[in-house]
């Protein structure tokens, strides 16, 4: 069963996947090569970031405040972030979200199953959308302070 210790350090993403309870299919939200960071911290606060690998970037001669909508909503549309604290309970990691780009998490507790094998953590949750049931699997490979880096 995973512990606090476990999961404490910087995780990179290597993989998101959604099942349904509707279909036998599986999508990927961010595309087949996200890129994402989950930090836990050893005063029990977390923070995780994803965003597709091929994110169109902004106009960089403008005020962000002045870009027009439909860029912004582009840009909102390829990244994801939420924080806030959280603790282990039972091999289960709960998410008390205090911070997040979509306003419906903020107050919200986001339940993750967690599974360790090596330096590999799969985080596991479910929800519904549109009466359907969702599946989502995220696995991460726990960054050593080498690979970290700058980039």
């Amino acid at each position: 069963m995973i512990s606090k210790q476990d999961l404490v350090g910087t995780w990179q993403l290597e993989s998101w996947s959604v099942g349904y309870s509707d279909r036998e299919e599986y999508t990927s939200p961010f595309g087949e090569d996200p890129k994402g960071l989950l930090l836990y911290t050893e005063d029990d606060w977390m923070s995780a970031s994803i965003g597709r690998s091929d994110r169109q970037t902004l106009p960089d001669d403008i005020s962000f405040r002045k870009i027009p909508e439909e860029k912004l909503a582009r840009a909102y549309l390829s990244y994801f972030h939420y924080a806030g604290r959280y603790r282990v309970v039972e091999g289960d990691v709960i998410h008390y979200v205090t911070q997040s780009l979509n306003p419906n998490f903020v107050g919200s507790e986001q339940l993750r199953h967690a599974e360790l094998d090596g330096h590999t953590l799969v985080l596991s949750g479910r929800d519904t959308a549109d009466g359907v049931v969702r599946l989502h699997s995220l696995v991460w490979h726990r960054l050593s302070a080498a690979e970290g880096g700058s980039g």
